[in-house]
């Protein structure tokens, strides 16, 4: 792993959590009533670090929990977002074409993309491993 990942990790003002997970987690709190709430107990990390975003489902239900998310973080505390999806993939993502715009056009304002390309580290180590 890498140390400047190990840092963001194990920081208290840094969350490194599963796409998936936050989701969950926040699509709980809005059955709840209590999504507000959740939103405002993020606040407490100064980098949210979200992974794997392109694995979430797209129902109504969760979009609109990680879309609340981004627009809640914007301008107020950063994000690092991971996906295995170009943003011109992420209509695959929302299910509403104006929510995805909306939620790109928070993202990259003020953002650094970084794009890489090439084979799976996982992968690769996996293939390594099995030969």
């Amino acid at each position: 792993m890498y140390p400047y990942l190990i840092t963001c990790i194990e920081s208290p003002d840094h969350l490194f959590i599963a796409a998936s997970a936050i989701v969950q987690q926040l699509q709980q709190a809005k059955q709840h009533l209590r999504l507000q709430d959740e939103l405002l107990r993020l606040d407490k990390y100064n980098l949210l670090i979200v992974d794997d975003v392109g694995y979430v489902r797209k129902t109504e239900q969760e979009t609109s929990v990680l879309f609340e998310l981004i627009a809640h973080r914007y301008e107020r505390h950063s994000m690092i977002i991971t996906s295995n999806k170009s943003f011109e993939q992420w209509d695959e993502l929302f299910d509403d074409s104006t929510m995805t715009i909306a939620a790109i056009d928070r993202l990259v304002h003020h953002a650094t993309i970084l794009h890489c390309e090439g084979e799976s580290y996982r992968r690769k180590m996996a293939m390594s491993n099995g030969s």
